[in-house]
Parts: C-alpha cells; structure tokens; sequence
C-alpha cells in the first residue's frame, strides 16, 4: 500500500503543477488583454482628440474663409468703381442732357410766319425758335395748300436738306415755289397753307393767298425746298 500511495501523491503535485502552470497562462493572457484593451482605448482617445482637434482646425479654418471671403464680398472696391462707373454715366448723362437740348425742334414750341418772296411765284415759311434751348430741323417740311375745290401737296425739290441749329428767339425759313397765275382766267386760289415739321407729326396751319393758274397737268409743279436754305 505504501507505493500506491506514493504514486497518487505523485499524481496530484503532478496535476497541482499543471493547474498551476494553466492558471498563470491564464493570467498572462488576461494581462495582455487587458494592455490590449488599454492600447486600444488610448489609441481610439488619440484618434477622438486627433478628429475633434482635426474637426476644430477646420472649422476655424472655415471661419476664416467665410470671413475672409465676406470681406470680399463687402468691400468698397466694386461699390467704388461702381460709383466711378455711375459718375462717368453722370458725366455722359450731362453731356447727352445738352444735346438732348438741341433736339428736333417740336411743333408745338415753333412759331409760324409767311411772307411772298421777291421773286414772282415765291412764299417764304419762317421758323422761330420760341422754346427756352436750341433745337434742330433738317429735312423736308410737309406742305399742303388748301381751297375750297380741295387740296394739294408740294413736291421736294433736288436740293440737300442741312442740318440747321436754332437757338431760342432765333429763326430759319423754307421756300415754297409755284406757278404764278398769268392766264389771264381766274385760277385755283389756296387760302391755308398746312406746315408740318421735319421729323413731326404735327402741324400747323397759316392763312396765304397764292394764285394758280388751272391746267392739265402739263405745268409747273408745286416745289418745297428744305428747311434752312435760302436764307
């Protein structure tokens, strides 16, 4: 008996040797998970602070682009070259308000006058400037003559029509030309002459009395000269 129980003595310091062993293999593996862990949690609290530190850098730097850019977009930079530009407009504005002065002359700031012309068969239309500023007239006026068989309208002679600055009080004139009445019959007298203006729609109208001999056709033509020549 005595061997026996050598041998089972044996056997447990054996299987307590074993325990022993697997328990600090066990306690090893625990310690190295838990530095495992621990590395893993540092590692991931770098990681937080290097994104939110990450996160803060760019946020602060897109605050200054958005304010850096906002500066931009307030500066008086564009509002001063517009201002510039805006004077510059204001300058031209000046400039074509003058000749906005010297436009074509209106009807209605017009005064009308008619006279006969030293020459046989001639009527001389004066214009007056009775506006406060200049104004032009160039071209051909609109003329009918009015009787009480009817009307009729002058023809454009072959001359140049000028251009023809009037100033306020000032005047200029146009020559209407037509056959006088030497028939001997008594002819188509007009007693209204209707003056329309270059470049107007409106007219008026004066009081004349010019003689026409009556025809076929076959003589002289009524003719109205531009306005500014003959003078």
């Amino acid at each position: 008996m005595a061997p026996e129980d050598g041998v089972e003595a044996h056997d447990n310091r054996g299987l307590m040797s074993h325990r022993t062993t697997t328990l600090r293999h066990a306690r090893k593996v625990a310690a190295a998970a838990v530095v495992a862990v621990a590395a893993f949690g540092l590692t991931a609290c770098q990681d937080n602070a290097d994104a939110s530190g990450s996160s803060s850098s760019s946020a602060a730097s897109d605050s200054s682009d958005s304010g850096s850019s906002g500066s931009g977009s307030s500066g008086s930079s564009d509002g001063g070259s517009s201002g510039s530009a805006g004077g510059n407009q204001g300058n031209g504005g000046a400039g074509g308000g003058g000749g906005a002065g010297a436009g074509a002359c209106k009807t209605s700031q017009l005064g009308f006058r008619s006279s006969h012309g030293m020459g046989e068969g001639t009527l001389i239309v004066d214009l007056k400037n009775n506006g406060s500023a200049p104004c032009t007239l160039q071209g051909f006026p609109g003329v009918d003559l009015k009787s009480k068989n009817g009307s009729i309208s002058a023809e454009r002679s072959d001359l140049a029509a000028p251009k023809t600055k009037v100033k306020p009080g000032e005047e200029t004139r146009f020559t209407l030309y037509y056959p006088p009445n030497n028939s001997g019959g008594s002819g188509e007298t007009f007693t209204t002459l209707v003056v329309t203006p270059p470049n107007e729609t409106h007219a008026h109208s004066l009081p004349v009395s010019i003689n026409v001999p009556v025809t076929d056709g076959s003589g002289d033509a009524i003719k109205v000269d531009p306005v500014g020549t003959g003078k």
